[in-house]
């Protein structure tokens, strides 16, 4: 989780696209993503105006990381390779023990 935490934050201030698990689609400038993967839009725009009318008027959003089920992104933002070694390493690292 903490790998799609610190990559979330590199997108900040890039274009995304939202989908909702009630099938939402918001896309908006990121603003921020905290640990949870919350996320933080502005500028948003529906993606299917017709369908959600009521959300015409509104020009940000709060969205919390469990109702999320993708995240589209810019082509250009993902580096696929960068990607593949942080997950490489972050495997590779002991778990962690138990909370107290």
């Amino acid at each position: 989780m903490k790998l799609f935490y610190s990559f979330f934050k590199t997108l900040v201030g890039q274009p995304v696209t939202v989908e909702l698990k009630n099938d939402l689609a918001i896309t908006g400038v990121l603003v921020s993503v905290d640990q949870f993967l919350n996320i933080k839009l502005d500028n948003i725009k529906v993606v299917d105006e017709e369908r959600y009318p009521h959300m015409l008027a509104v020009k940000n959003c709060f969205i919390r990381g469990s109702v999320v089920r993708y995240v589209q992104l810019p082509a250009p933002s993902v580096d696929t390779a960068l990607l593949q070694d942080a997950a490489r390493r972050e495997r590779q690292q002991p778990a962690a023990g138990p909370r107290k």
